[in-house]
């Protein structure tokens, strides 16, 4: 089994009277990640319940709140237990229902998972406002997806990435090419990841966004076909909408219930107000490269130069975004109607850190153009050049550029 990190989070919140909301895309592995702490709980001899929305003999125990509690009684008597509800989603509702459940302080923990429709249908942040702590799984990171295949070899990822240069190279394409949904890294051949992707897709559209009134599923596709086509770029919503003949409205609709199953996230560029700045197109990133290569065509299938760059560039996004949320800071992009550009401003406070990356392999320190015009303008402490394997420091001015290969990225922030 492919060990998780934030198992380690939640083993220490079921403590915590809250309850612990998973959510995250479809098949990223909360079941199982839920299951595994169900095991653990009755080794430890505590009382577990494990109810799944999706399984037709446990639906009847969703009907109402009562039934609920009175299962849960039934199994449990008057001593505490450790109850987990799988799939919620599918439960109309399903914040009033939980926020029911809590309200009735009985003495039980709740474990439960959702996906982002979830979020979007059932208001749950509303309804379970100081109740409830989310926990955002989405598929395996790169560093989980090294940490599996070198068979949990290596206490630091780091070091063996810096000095086993095949490897790195061998496991980075393979999971620019096939990306972090755990059953397309357990599938052993090509073929056999290929039809698992294309199910997760299938099952993506017409289960999650069906289940949010998505009438032309067939478009909605389009539009992550589209989408990904354009990783790291700028998107025109009035392109977008006349290449797929639905109005703005449809499509900025579209695009947030994209956002919010977990399938594509969006930056906003960094601005100072400046006239000269672009300040409404936004950026889009997939949350795993292997779904978004499917969808373009090339999973599994060779790719340029150019298009092995812009992979690059989500996946260091990835990294980047995952750290956001545990050093709190947010993540922006600066293009200029000049033509400058960074691909990533980090901001903490109102502290800019540009990032760029560079999926070459660099001989030598050296400042792009735009880094240096964006220096210039804003005067930042620090700098980032995440590239492939060049480390090293320079000064430009009075900014302190780093340049650091990818899997060090969590070494600038420690």
């Amino acid at each position: 089994m492919i060990k998780r990190k934030l198992v380690l989070k939640l083993r220490k919140h079921l403590k915590q009277k809250e309850i612990s909301l998973i959510i995250g895309p479809r098949q990223a592995g909360k079941t199982t990640i839920m299951k595994l702490l169900a095991e653990e709980l009755k080794t430890q001899g505590e009382q577990v319940l494990f109810l799944n929305h999706d399984r037709e003999p446990d639906q009847q125990f969703f009907a109402s709140q009562s039934t609920l509690i009175q299962k849960i009684n039934s199994e449990f008597g008057d001593k505490k237990g450790y109850v987990f509800l799988d799939e919620i989603q599918r439960k109309e509702n399903a914040g009033l229902f939980l926020k029911g459940i809590y309200d009735s302080n009985l003495p039980h923990k709740f474990i439960v998972s959702g996906s982002g429709s979830l979020e979007l249908k059932e208001k749950i942040h509303e309804s379970l406002a100081g109740r409830k702590r989310v926990f955002i799984l989405n598929t395996v990171s790169f560093f989980e997806f090294v940490d599996y295949k070198t068979n949990y070899s290596y206490k630091s990822l780091t070091e063996f990435l810096g000095l086993d240069k095949i490897t790195e190279e061998q496991l980075l394409k393979e999971y620019l090419d096939f990306g972090g949904y755990p059953r397309v890294i357990l599938s052993k051949k090509v073929t056999d990841k290929f039809e698992t992707i294309n199910e997760i897709l299938n099952s993506y559209l017409e289960r999650d966004i069906s289940y949010l009134g998505v009438d032309k599923p067939y478009v909605f596709r389009e539009l992550l076909k589209l989408l990904a086509s354009q990783i790291g770029q700028t998107i025109s919503y009035q392109t977008l909408s006349n290449a797929l003949n639905i109005s703005i409205q449809t499509l900025k609709k579209y695009l947030w219930y994209a956002e919010k199953t977990f399938v594509i996230i969006r930056i906003y560029p960094f601005t100072k107000r400046r006239t000269q700045e672009i300040t409404k197109a936004p950026v889009y990133y997939f949350t795993d490269l292997g779904l978004r290569n499917f969808l373009v065509g090339l999973f599994g299938n060779s790719k340029t130069l150019k298009e092995e760059s812009f992979l690059f560039e989500n996946l260091v996004f990835l990294l980047l975004d995952e750290l956001s949320r545990e050093k709190f800071f947010e993540i922006r992009f600066w293009r200029t109607k000049s033509g400058a550009e960074v691909d990533f401003v980090l901001l903490q406070g109102l502290k800019p850190t540009p990032v760029e990356v560079k999926f070459q392999s660099l001989k030598s320190p050296k400042i792009t153009r735009s880094l240096s015009s964006f220096i210039k303008k804003y005067n930042p402490e620090k700098a980032l050049v995440i590239n492939r394997r060049l480390e090293g420091k320079v000064t430009v001015r009075n900014t302190q550029v780093y340049f650091l290969p990818y899997f060090k990225i969590v070494n600038f922030f420690n």
